[in-house]
């Protein structure tokens, strides 16, 4: 009776511990950070991109940012697991000139930039010496000399080098148009002060604008479109393999469609 005692007491003790690692290990497998800057991104990740993760078991919380230089720094020293904030081309460039290894592993529907005026109703009715807001920096200046390629603004001999862009670049300017290059957040209050304003989508979102309100949509080739970056080493890992599976599905497609007008599609939704 001692013995029997003694060998069912030992086996409530195994089975006990066992129970209790496993729920552990799925416990620290399921909690998970995601980083986006504050706006319509982690809009996305909290409304189309959380719930399904959830569903999957995963706890999400989500972390915003107000700049666009500490996510990648937090995504490559561990604090978050996975962000949402930057275009393909931000990703290459910072991580090379940062020594980071890190990945872009999906692009997501992006914000596209517009072109906005409250002067004009029209692009055919912009006058000669009109002037144009642009972002200071290349890259997001580069979108914006593209747009206005696009409707026949202005001309590019060569073509435009995304790193390097700038008005000294502009070969044809029929209309002699003035630029003005400001810091991109400060882009959605000029519109009104400057004739045209290219203003990025994510921050025509945050000042509350209406994106079907441009002149004018960008044609956004996909190394401008957001993408869900992760450490290189995670990218094959179950987590980065859930992300996609959840983007891919019907029901982030429907949500994009009901609450993100606007947005552009990657090539791979359409």
């Amino acid at each position: 009776m001692k013995k029997s005692t003694v060998f069912l007491l030992g086996s409530v003790l195994v089975l006990s511990a066992c129970g209790d690692e496993s729920e552990g290990s799925e416990e620290t497998a399921g909690d998970i950070t995601l980083g986006a800057t504050a706006g319509p991104y982690s809009d996305m990740l909290s409304e189309a991109i959380v719930p399904g993760l959830e569903e999957k078991g995963y706890s999400v919380d989500i972390q915003e940012f107000s700049d666009y230089v500490y996510p990648n720094n937090a995504l490559a020293n561990e604090e978050i697991d996975a962000n949402l904030f930057q275009h393909t081309v931000y990703l290459e460039n910072f991580t090379e000139e940062n020594n980071l290894d890190l990945v872009g592993l999906i692009t997501v529907p992006t914000a596209p930039m517009g072109l906005y005026s409250d002067e004009y109703s029209d692009l055919s009715d912009v006058a000669e010496g009109a002037e144009v807001a642009i972002p200071n920096d290349p890259t997001n200046a580069a979108r914006a000399f593209i747009m206005l390629e696009e409707e026949g603004l202005i001309e590019f001999e060569d073509g435009i080098d995304e790193l390097t862009a700038s008005a000294r670049d502009i070969t044809g300017n029929p209309l002699d148009l003035q630029f003005v290059e400001l810091e991109a957040a400060q882009l959605p209050r000029q519109v009104g002060s400057s004739a045209l304003t290219a203003v990025p989508g994510n921050f025509a979102l945050g000042a509350e604008m209406d994106l079907l309100d441009a002149l004018a949509l960008e044609n956004m080739p996909d190394q401008y479109r957001n993408v869900v970056a992760v450490r290189a080493e995670d990218e094959d890992g179950q987590l980065a393999q859930d992300i996609v599976d959840v983007i891919e599905s019907e029901q982030f497609e429907e949500i994009i469609d009901e609450q993100f007008e606007g947005f552009g599609k990657p090539e791979w939704m359409e």
